[in-house]
């Protein structure tokens, strides 16, 4: 594979998604995926563009966040991940790749949808980074339910305290430390628009994202500080096996798109880079659909 800046098709860029993925276990662990995704640790390749800064990105140990994370370090700045103390071994392996890249890395392992935890996690990334200029939200909760009838209160408060929740305390936690010109960058997704039938909890977490996204970006932009969104498609991670989606369909997921392929969490990467680089300074309360052709609004 090339890096991001080598001319091709999208179409073939990528082959799709064919696996007898078996279902994992929550939370899902990059090391068990079949294929295994594209982080970038390959291909992406930084120039310059968030030198200095400081990135705290949640769920950065795989996936999204891990891609994210590399393609930062790569960039030049320094990156605090957090993570389910179980994703350990898939963050370990970011840790590496952010240090390869000559970046300072912070682990923070712990669950975001407790308050206490998520308004640590702030404290904790100021410290190990000696500051901070970039919020990712990105950590997700998503589990396919057949049946109304079947998704418990349990499960429905836990994807909004995770999805939701979560991006509120930490945002609320980190504004004191974020200065002029500070990015925050939240994750939302196509299940904003177009809500799959088995996802409702999760498909209405994303369209709050949207909404909580416009409405900061409107208050904190006199302050300096942009906020803005990523929604991603159907992208290939350990959330989808790991009862993301209804274990039938991970073996053709998103062939329905009309690229016909799902995309790889490197595809999604330079997305964050934009929005948190200077290059994006008039550039608030967007959100920016990275999701292989899917029309939304």
């Amino acid at each position: 594979m090339t890096d991001q800046y080598t001319f091709q098709n999208p179409v073939t860029q990528y082959a799709p998604i064919d696996t007898e993925q078996p279902e994992l276990a929550e939370p899902g662990l990059e090391t068990e995926l079949t294929p295994r995704a594209d982080l970038g640790e390959e291909t992406y390749r930084g120039t310059g563009r968030l030198t200095g800064r400081r990135a705290l990105i949640t769920g950065g140990d795989s996936g999204i966040g891990g891609a994210t994370a590399i393609a930062f370090a790569r960039e030049g700045a320094d990156v605090a991940i957090s993570y389910l103390p179980e994703e350990e071994p898939d963050a370990q392996r970011i840790v590496a790749l952010i240090e390869e890249a000559g970046r300072t890395a912070v682990a923070l392992p712990g669950d975001i949808s407790s308050p206490t935890a998520a308004r640590a996690l702030v404290d904790a990334a100021v410290d190990g980074l000696g500051g901070l200029d970039i919020l990712v939200n990105n950590a997700g909760k998503q589990v396919s339910i057949d049946k109304l009838e079947d998704l418990t209160d349990e499960q429905f408060d836990q994807t909004f305290k995770t999805n939701v929740y979560a991006l509120f305390w930490i945002t609320k936690a980190a504004l004191p430390h974020l200065p002029e010109g500070s990015s925050i960058i939240n994750t939302s997704s196509i299940q904003a628009y177009s809500p799959s039938e088995t996802l409702v909890d999760y498909a209405t977490t994303k369209a709050s994202i949207n909404t909580i996204s416009k409405a900061l970006a409107q208050q904190l932009a006199p302050r300096g500080i942009r906020v803005n969104v990523v929604a991603p498609g159907p992208v290939w991670t350990p959330l989808q096996p790991s009862k993301g989606q209804p274990i039938e369909k991970v073996q053709t997921f998103g062939s329905d798109t009309p690229l016909g392929r799902a995309g790889q969490p490197a595809e999604l990467a330079p997305a964050y880079v934009f929005l948190a680089s200077q290059e994006s300074s008039y550039v608030v309360g967007e959100t920016l659909n990275v999701n292989g052709g899917m029309p939304s609004p």
